[in-house]
């Protein structure tokens, strides 16, 4: 089923939904299209495009904690899918320093790697083989790696993950001020993101 990527009234990314929950918040006004998708939801007297990203009309505060969790896809997003050895298209991960010689698994010892050079590393240094990175491994920041991290994301998102927090151009444009009644889990119901502190009741 086609998805559609949903941002805050601020152009922030906050998730993921199915296009048909995307298709409610428009006819119900809590939510307006971004971008078009491919096709057309028709019912029996309204037939609606499919959107690909959609907009909140009221701003929804979302406490997230300060780090992003480590994830396989997260790991291989943020070296782009490139082997930080070789430079090759990566298919795993490997620890930097072994886990065998008491390599933490963070983000800091995580980077993306091809098979053949995970192989051969095995549970050597890259002092011991005379490697090299790049660069140092680092965690990454932004609301948008809570999706870059935890699946495959459509191609025309990119724009709005990529600028996570501000509208291309940098104007945001009918954001309502005032507290909102909405809740994340109002807009995304089932699909709170896992690091995502839920408000104390009161609160």
């Amino acid at each position: 089923m086609p998805e559609a990527l949903v941002l805050n009234a601020s152009y922030e990314p906050l998730g993921v939904v199915p296009a048909r929950r995307a298709v409610v918040l428009l006819l119900s006004g809590r939510a307006s299209a971004v971008a078009e998708g491919t096709g057309r939801m028709r019912g029996a007297s309204v037939s609606v495009a499919v959107p690909s990203v959609v907009r909140l009309t009221r701003y929804v505060r979302v406490p997230y904690r300060a780090t992003v969790p480590l994830t396989r896809n997260g790991v291989l997003a943020r070296d782009g899918h490139r082997c930080v050895y070789c430079n090759s298209p990566a298919t795993s991960l490997d620890h930097v320093v072994p886990r065998s010689r008491g390599g933490r698994h963070d983000w800091t010892n995580v980077v993306a790697a091809c098979s053949h050079c995970n192989h051969r590393k095995a549970d050597r240094t890259l002092a011991e083989l005379g490697w090299r990175l790049p660069g140092p491994p680092t965690a990454p920041t932004g609301v948008a790696w809570r999706i870059l991290g935890s699946r495959r994301v459509d191609p025309g998102w990119r724009p709005w993950l990529g600028s996570a927090g501000s509208r291309p151009g940098g104007v945001v444009h009918g954001v309502h001020s005032g507290p909102s009644a909405e809740t994340l889990q109002d807009v995304l119901p089932g699909r709170l993101p896992a690091d995502c502190a839920r408000r104390p009741s009161g609160a």
